[in-house]
């Protein structure tokens, strides 16, 4: 025991408060990389490459091994190198955010809608949402904001028309040729129906107790991880309502607080100061929504 005490106020009389700034670093790292890996397929690889090293020391350790100590020094480069790959879709997730941070923020951008048009689009989507979910007609609505979506818009059927709640409902009628996919709009102008949009690989919606949702919801959760595009879901099963942006998702959402989330989304950038507190209140607050409803 004063062993182990004198050890300790050696280590302590060696720390200074560069080597307090290294240790916040590497945690600061660890607790990035951990949030990236987070509801993805890339923990339960984590945990297989960390059960492999520790497995792979406790057997160098066992004694002398010249062939086994031979084999780990020869895979373990290639190991280092495979990283990389496996963790690829990961790793540009993660640089797309901080791409997206450089203008305005990591979680949410602000878009660039004129005056009132983001009222007039914004009151479209949720009465076509509204009607949509008491007919219980799946639909999939991504609306653009500062990412570029051309390459999904090249997928689907272009339509280049004013975004209308009666235009909306028609699309979305069942079985007729643009209902599957989603649709694009952009500013105040519908671009495409019919579009495919990219499925998520988090596994939120398999952890959810909600299992059914299918392929609508993983697609706006994918899209919400592929671009800052904002998209709203409403279940062709049960009639919902939901919102997906920066990787989360809310349901069982109402036409109000569905309005309320939109605006705060997509409010212009030259309103008043007032007006921009209230937005970033606002933002703030679904910050908090996205990180305590997305397992609800």
């Amino acid at each position: 025991m004063t062993n182990f005490i004198s050890e300790l106020s050696f280590i302590f009389q060696r720390v200074n408060w560069l080597s307090i700034v290294d240790i916040l670093l590497v945690t600061v790292i660890f607790y990035i990389l951990l949030i990236i890996v987070k509801d993805t397929q890339a923990v339960v690889l984590l945990r297989g490459v960390i059960f492999l090293l520790i497995l792979m020391s406790a057997l160098a350790g066992l004694g002398n091994l010249p062939a086994f100590s031979w084999l780990l020094r020869s895979t373990l480069p290639a190991l280092l190198l495979a990283i990389p790959v496996i963790f690829a879709p990961e790793i540009r997730r993660a640089l797309e955010r901080l791409g997206r941070a450089g203008s305005t923020g990591l979680f949410f951008n602000r878009s660039a809608m004129a005056g009132n048009e983001y009222e007039e689009v914004i009151s479209a989507i949720v009465a076509a949402s509204k009607r949509l979910s008491i007919r219980k007609h799946g639909a999939l609505i991504v609306v653009q904001r500062s990412d570029s979506l051309n390459d999904y818009i090249k997928t689907g059927v272009l339509l280049d028309a004013r975004v209308a709640p009666e235009l909306l409902i028609q699309v979305f009628y069942p079985n007729t040729p643009l209902h599957d996919g989603a649709v694009i709009i952009s500013g105040s102008i519908l671009r495409a129906a019919s579009c495919v949009m990219p499925l998520s690989a988090s596994g939120i919606l398999t952890r959810s107790p909600e299992r059914q949702m299918g392929l609508r919801h993983r697609a706006a959760l994918g899209t919400s991880e592929a671009t800052d595009a904002v998209t709203i879901v409403v279940s062709e099963e049960t009639g919902s309502i939901s919102i997906a942006h920066g990787g989360r998702i809310i349901r069982r959402l109402d036409s109000e607080r569905l309005e309320n989330i939109l605006k705060a989304f997509f409010r212009p950038a030259d309103e008043p100061k007032s007006l921009k507190r209230f937005s970033r209140q606002a933002l703030h607050w679904l910050n908090s929504i996205f990180h305590t409803e997305q397992d609800a």
